[in-house]
Order: structure tokens, then C-alpha cells, then sequence
């Protein structure tokens, strides 16, 4: 452990340039007293390490002193800090040792694509927690990536609920989730928003620059929002019955990870189907995603749910019988006439 910690001084020092005895302590999570005694030994080891003193003081490597990794292509850095994976290490008590292997690859780097790989981390993040569902479409993801990369502001039109809206923003990052790609960016007013790359029709980069915020972590951003849209988003709690060989339909329109996470009832039902209670995020959508799961499903509560899905088939059925009797006239669903 220790040998493993001198070695982290010796790479946070070549990477960063000089670190007070107090910022090495906050990253090793050791003492200072302990920071001046590994200080100590790395200089007592021939290592040129110094400490000057003052207000713009602090522990330095001499200039020039380098200690290297090899083996290991800038491509397979860029890989490895692409990879996005501290915060499902960290569960699997691994969040030490992936942060000191982004520490020596960072400090085996030469300068320019130390500043290459930075830049990676800084704008495109790999949120690796939670159920992985089918691969959305994005049409424009080389174009959005594109715009990230060389910091350019992009006009957007985005697809809504209410409908369609022109937007015009500054990305910051994009983010890959669960095989949803999403773009984090300002708007005019300043504001950092998260929007779904499937849902933007049309993208087009401008000539104009983007300045990013002061410390802007984009890895932080979207911990600090995913956390806020768990606790925020209004939820409803829906029993429904189906077979169940429809299960697998239902995951897919509502989410493996809901699936997975609903109550099965101890219901004996008369036709053999399951009964489960879900919870379902945005109240007002749920009539919409269990009805496109098919005809195979009831719901039996909440009442209003089940009134919604009800109401919104009839206007289905009336849509398709007034198309039909335009054509020709019906006597029932599923009956035209001539």
C-alpha cells in the first residue's frame, strides 16, 4: 500500500506540476504528516522531489524528471478514459484502483495528448449504472459530436410533447446512458439542460465559439442531475394483469429496470395471466405506454389509469371507423362493407 502511494505522489506531481502537502493529502486521502514523511523517503530515494515555500509554494518534481509507462497506445488511453467506469467501480470497491490507473496513463502521456485525453473526459461521458435497453437512433450523433468537440454553438429543432421547438445552444458534453445518447448544454439564458439526442429532427453547428463554465465537471453534472430527476420526477403506481408471454413486450415499452423492479400479487387469475404492480415515471404518459404494449393487458388500478387507457382506445376505434366508413362505410370494427 505504501509503495502503491509513492507512486501516486510521484504521478500526481509529474501530472499536475506541483501540489501543496494539503492537496496531496485531500488526494490520497492521508494525512499531511504523512505526505511530508512520503515526501521524505521519494527524496532519500534519489527522487528529485522539492518543496519550496510562500504563498504560490508547494511539492514539485525538478523540471524534466518523468517517470514513464509504456506498452500502451494513445488510442487505448483515450479508450481507457473514455471507459467511464469509476463510479461502477467505486460499487465494486474498485473506485482506488481505476483512479490511479487514469493517474499513470494520464502522467505516461506526452503533454499534447495528455491534454487530448483531459479533453475526452471533460465532454463525453459513459453513465454505465442501471438496465441497458435497445439503441436509440441518432440520426445527427456525428454532427453533435462533432460540435462538442470543437466547441461550437449548434442550432437544433427538437421534438416535444407539445411539439416541435427551435433551439439554439451551447454543448458542453454528451453522455451515452443505458444506449440513450443525450447532449448537455447551455441555453441562451444560461442555463445547463439535458436534451435526447433521438428527439432533435434536424442539427446544424454555427461559426460561434462556446465558452465553457468555470469548472464544469461534466461526470459531476450528470450524477448531481440524475439524482435530482430519482427524487423529483412524479411517479404513479399502476396494477396491471397480463401473460406472461408478454412480459417481455412490457419491458421494452416501460423499461427492463422497471420490469425487474415490479411486485408480482399473489393473484389466482381466471385465465392464468400475471398480476403486477408497476411504477411508472410522468403520470400523464402512462395510459399512452401501456396501451402500446397491445390489446394483451388490462389495467386494473388506479381508476383513473385505467379510465384514460379506456378513453383514449375508444378515440382510436373512432378514428379508424371514420376513416373506414369514408372508404366505405362500417357495420362494427373489423367490418367494412362495400
Amino acid at each position: 500500500m505504501r509503495a502503491s502511494r509513492l507512486v501516486n505522489v510521484l504521478l500526481l506531481l509529474q501530472t499536475r506540476g506541483g501540489l501543496t502537502a494539503a492537496e496531496l493529502a485531500r488526494e490520497l486521502e492521508v494525512s499531511i504528516r504523512t505526505v511530508h514523511r512520503d515526501v521524505e523517503e521519494l527524496s532519500a530515494a534519489g527522487v528529485p522531489i522539492y518543496a519550496e515555500r510562500g504563498p504560490h509554494g508547494g511539492i514539485r518534481l525538478v523540471d524534466g524528471y518523468r517517470t514513464r509507462l509504456t506498452g500502451m497506445t494513445a488510442e487505448e488511453a483515450e479508450a481507457l478514459f473514455l471507459a467511464g467506469l469509476p463510479g461502477p467501480a467505486a460499487q465494486l470497491g474498485l473506485g482506488t484502483v481505476v483512479a490511479a490507473a487514469h493517474l499513470k496513463v494520464m502522467a505516461a502521456l506526452p503533454s499534447e495528448l495528455r491534454s487530448r485525453a483531459s479533453r475526452l473526459v471533460e465532454r463525453f461521458h459513459l453513465d454505465a449504472a442501471g438496465g441497458f435497453q435497445d439503441d436509440e437512433a441518432v440520426p445527427h450523433l456525428a454532427t453533435l459530436a462533432e460540435a462538442v468537440w470543437e466547441g461550437r454553438f449548434v442550432e437544433m429543432v427538437y421534438e416535444r410533447a407539445d411539439g416541435h421547438v427551435e433551439r439554439t445552444v451551447a454543448p458542453l458534453g454528451l453522455v451515452l446512458k443505458g444506449g440513450v445518447w443525450y447532449i448537455v448544454a447551455t441555453t441562451d439564458s444560461g442555463q445547463i439542460r439535458t436534451y435526447r439526442g433521438s428527439l432533435m429532427t434536424t442539427v446544424r453547428v454555427l461559426g460561434r465559439q462556446v465558452e465553457r463554465p468555470d469548472r464544469f465537471d461534466l461526470a459531476a453534472y450528470w450524477a448531481e442531475s440524475s439524482a435530482a430527476y430519482e427524487r423529483d420526477v412524479p411517479r404513479v403506481e399502476v396494477v396491471i394483469r397480463l401473460p406472461e408471454d408478454r412480459l417481455m413486450r412490457l419491458a421494452d415499452v416501460v423499461g427492463g429496470s422497471v420490469v425487474r423492479a415490479a411486485e408480482r400479487l399473489p393473484v389466482d387469475d381466471p385465465e392464468g395471466w400475471i398480476h403486477m404492480r408497476l411504477r411508472l415515471d410522468w403520470p400523464d404518459e402512462a395510459a399512452a405506454q401501456l396501451l402500446a404494449v397491445g390489446s394483451r393487458v388490462e389495467v386494473l388500478d388506479p381508476p383513473e389509469i385505467r379510465a384514460r387507457v379506456a378513453e383514449t382506445a375508444a378515440r382510436v376505434v373512432d378514428r379508424y371507423r371514420m376513416a373506414a366508413g369514408a372508404a366505405g362505410g362500417v357495420d362494427r370494427v373489423g367490418a367494412v362493407r362495400d
